[in-house]
């Protein structure tokens, strides 16, 4: 198995993690960069980005990987918005 081979099964039982575990995360995108391998997406809070982040440390060891995981709220605006 070469190690391209090794990266791609490793990112293939993250994403099965990610979307089988209790999280259920399917908007989160795992993708090999060269030597390495990208996490990115929107989660729904900081807890959920802790966890797929987690998830992907025990997933990608050894592996050089970086995240771009940022927290969505999709909830309704704080305060009014004002036309002009």
């Amino acid at each position: 198995m070469t190690s391209i081979d090794l990266i791609e099964y490793r990112i293939e039982h993250l994403r099965e993690r990610l979307a089988g575990e209790e999280i259920a995360e399917l908007g989160v995108r795992v993708e090999a960069r060269g030597a390495g391998v990208l996490v990115r997406g929107s989660v729904s809070s900081g807890g959920c980005r802790a966890e797929v982040l987690r998830i992907a440390r025990e997933e990608l060891v050894g592996i050089p990987w970086r995240e771009d995981v940022t927290v969505c709220c999709p909830g309704p605006p704080d305060r009014s918005e004002e036309l002009s």
